[in-house]
């Protein structure tokens, strides 16, 4: 998808220029002649500056090297003394690496997060993180978060742009490489990965539940005890603010940012949204990652120009002083009048483009294929970008049955479970049917050849009552694993009925 940006054959405007020009000199035989004006795919391959992308490159893989840090330390108690892991539909041949192998894995991932910073050997290194990072998320679906997709998708996308061109080690090691401008796509292509989340984020909160306040109330109320703000939490006033606040930002921040006169507000609007969503809700890196991905929607070339005012601010004349090849504005590359049109090279590379970004956003809105309302059936969930929509408390029972032998018996999942992995499951059916089939298989291996098991799962959402989501007649081992709709899922009884006030 790398298109070198010298290869340019169209102007950003329509230009009168000389014939002589055209024709490598002499009289202009029939006066001047018109250049042709760029199509829209076309301006996709106009050079701008690398400067922005540069910045990216290096402050994500930063904040790589943080969080697996951060979670360097939970490797064991997450991924090795666990017995059971749930996986995702698909990817049950995931599972973790034997022996300290999960500590090696992590420490490959940071090695490769370190070069991408550096831009060294930089296409490699950012494959190697995507396909080990990738390895990490789909180890356990207990563990599942948005920004882990994200980060994913940031780290598949950071594999094709061309970030390295400039302040990397490869440009310093290969000075062909080296370049001060990318194609336009390039920058467009990381502001759409970073745009998406917050779209769809948006509209999916035009919901009867978000509307009302929930579950936003519940979760306030239940950091009122926080010093100085606490006690703000139980105010209704508090509760929609922070519930139509946070609508209002996810569908308009976008749109803000792209808008030049309303960037600067819509970039200190973003700053806070992210640092007041950390505080309140401890969500990690997530708030950082975006803080730093919203200045992919300044212009290109803001670096430069901030390089120029803190020379300025320190005393020196010129950036020229600091660092020359990377203060230097980049030069327009010559290119013919008379080429017009995209290249096969190119045109492959709009391909990719568009098939890539009509996925990402069809994706999301597969449970509209599915009955009933998805915050309760969780169907089509998951990487839809539906955040902190619903909350739910349940209690799940899980009945086993020996025909041979004409008994019943309760299974208690401590027995096979972590505390956060059952905390879980029991809100998700799709992890509670994985969970049967495996409890059936080990009590198979224990000698009951024909077996049989039932979950009896009381759930309350978004402060409602709490009513069974799962079919306490059907027969778990029966149900197979797959992406279709489950008959075995009960639908809300009352999808109307508005939660209750917790307050």
């Amino acid at each position: 998808m790398d298109v070198n940006s010298s290869s340019l054959s169209v102007t950003r405007r329509e230009e009168v220029l000389p014939a002589a020009d055209i024709h490598g000199g002499g009289a202009a035989a029939s006066g001047p002649v018109s250049r042709p004006t760029k199509s829209p795919l076309e301006r996709l391959f106009v050079p701008i500056d690398i400067a922005s992308l540069v910045c990216f490159r290096v402050a994500f893989a930063l904040l790589m090297l943080v969080d697996l840090w951060r979670y360097y330390g939970k490797i064991g108690a997450t991924y090795i003394q666990p017995g059971f892991h749930f996986t995702y539909y698909g990817f049950d041949w995931v599972r973790p690496w034997p022996g300290d192998g999960m500590y090696v894995h992590f420490l490959v991932l940071a090695l490769a997060a370190f070069c991408v910073m550096l831009g060294f050997c930089y296409r490699v290194a950012a494959t190697v993180f995507f396909l080990g990072f990738c390895y990490w998320f789909l180890l356990e679906q207990a563990r599942y978060l948005n920004h882990f997709y994200l980060i994913a998708l940031i780290s598949f996308v950071m594999i094709f742009v061309p970030a390295n061109r400039a302040f990397s080690v490869d440009a310093w090691l290969r000075p062909r490489l080296r370049a001060q401008t990318v194609p336009t796509w390039a920058l467009w292509f990381v502001r759409f990965q970073i745009a998406v989340p917050y779209v769809f984020g948006g509209i999916a909160k035009i919901n009867g539940d978000w509307l009302q306040g929930e579950p936003m109330r519940m979760w306030l109320a239940e950091r009122a005890g926080r010093p100085v703000f606490g006690p703000l939490f139980t105010q209704e006033w508090v509760v929609y603010c922070f519930s139509y606040g946070g609508l209002l930002f996810d569908l308009l921040i976008v749109p803000l940012l792209l808008w030049r006169r309303t960037r600067p507000f819509a970039f200190v609007a973003a700053l806070l949204f992210n640092a007041i969503n950390g505080w309140v809700f401890s969500i990690g890196i997530f708030p950082w990652v975006m803080a730093a991905a919203t200045l992919m929607f300044f212009e290109p070339d803001w670096p430069r120009r901030f390089g120029k005012f803190m020379a300025r601010v320190v005393g020196l004349k010129t950036v020229d002083r600091v660092e020359p090849r990377l203060a230097a504005r980049p030069r327009e590359p010559v290119s013919s009048p008379l080429r017009t049109g995209l290249s096969r090279r190119q045109r492959v590379t709009v391909g990719l483009l568009a098939a890539y970004c009509a996925f990402q956003v069809l994706f999301p809105l597969r449970h509209w294929l599915y009955p009933g309302d998805v915050a309760w059936t969780e169907e089509g969930h998951k990487f839809s970008w539906r955040m902190k929509l619903r909350d739910k408390n349940a209690k799940v029972r899980f009945l086993v049955t020996d025909p041979h032998e004409e008994r019943t018996w309760e299974v208690d999942p401590r027995q096979y479970l972590t505390s956060w992995q059952r905390s879980e499951m029991t809100v998700r059916p799709e992890m509670i049917l994985q969970f049967a089939h495996y409890l059936a298989d080990d009590l198979r291996a224990q000698g009951h050849e024909d077996i049989q098991v039932r979950a009896v799962a009381g759930v309350s959402l978004n402060g409602r009552p709490a009513q069974l989501m799962i079919d306490p007649e059907a027969d778990l081992t029966k149900q197979p694993r797959s992406i279709w709709p489950a008959p075995w899922i009960l639908p809300m009884a009352d999808p109307a009925l508005a939660p209750e006030r917790t307050l």
